[in-house]
């Protein structure tokens, strides 16, 4: 491979945030054994910092400290580096040893974030979640527009079989990524789960509204066809239900369920039409039909 053409997809890499470990350390140690990387300028710091996660991601341990040799040479003292460090360090070190080493970080910069979020990945690995949840519960009183903040605290939550306090989680998330519909989406699941069926519904719908357009011919793809399965499930639900379902939120049943019922049975089968979907179709069909 060209040292250009290593320079060019790291550098895409870094715009569209994409990890890509194995493919990140081929090229990035492609350019480190060249020497390239010193003619980066400011570039080569986000570039060492890149193959530096890459290389850990990948076991090559002996390149990430390099990495982390120049870094800390170029800026001794820096809140990036010291996260890059504890990473390092939760690859080979004891938990209690990589753990006191972000206490030592917070208690000399409570603000840095990185390390605080890092410290409380720790806790979860090690299945200490009650004191992550506690922990997360304070960064976010800190740190409250951080999305993937709330989205961690909902899994765990989840993970505990806490589903309404998941869906409190879901909701900050939701205030700050209003135009998302992949939260929209966990938001769905996360409801259906609790067995709050009617919400479920009406958040898969809005999931279905932000993501499809108003060609009614168009085939569901993507997100869309994860979403009419959810909606297929809810209404086909509260139709056997009579409508008598109890909606721990008070959300209300819509009074033509059988219509939604009715539109993501054609959706589905829509999106699994043509011949690479035909036993897909089939299948579908007869779980619909209850065969």
């Amino acid at each position: 491979m060209s040292l250009q053409s290593s320079l060019e997809k790291l550098a895409t890499f870094r715009k569209n945030n994409t990890r890509n470990s194995q493919e990140t350390f081929e090229h990035g140690l492609n350019i480190l054994k060249s020497g390239a990387s010193l003619k980066l300028g400011d570039e080569s710091w986000a570039f060492l910092e890149q193959l530096a996660l890459a290389a850990i991601d990948v076991n090559r341990l002996d390149i990430a400290d390099q990495c982390l040799k120049q870094l800390g040479d170029k800026f001794p003292g820096s809140p990036r580096v010291d996260v890059l460090t504890g990473i390092r360090m939760e690859a080979t070190e004891p938990p209690s040893t990589v753990l006191s080493y972000y206490d030592e970080l917070l208690q000399a910069n409570s603000a840095n974030a990185a390390v605080w979020k890092r410290r409380i990945s720790v806790l979860r690995r090690l299945g200490k979640v009650d004191k992550a949840v506690e922990e997360l519960n304070e960064y976010l009183d800190t740190f409250y527009t951080d999305v993937e903040g709330w989205l961690e605290l909902a899994d765990m939550y989840s993970a505990c079989n806490q589903y309404t306090s998941a869906l409190q989680a879901l909701s900050h998330a939701l205030l700050l990524t209003p135009q998302n519909p992949f939260t929209f989406l966990q938001f769905a699941e996360t409801a259906y789960t609790a067995g709050d069926i009617p919400l479920a519904l009406k958040m898969f719908l809005v999931v279905i509204d932000m993501n499809e357009t108003e060609d009614e011919d168009a085939i569901p793809l993507g997100i869309s066809v994860r979403a009419w399965w959810g909606t297929k499930l809810c209404s086909r639900a509260l139709v056997a239900s009579n409508s008598t379902h109890v909606s721990p939120s008070n959300t209300s049943i819509p009074k033509n369920i059988n219509l939604i019922d009715e539109l993501a049975t054609e959706r589905v089968l829509t999106a699994y039409s043509g011949e690479q979907g035909i036993q897909a179709r089939s299948l579908v069909s007869n779980w619909m039909s209850g065969r």
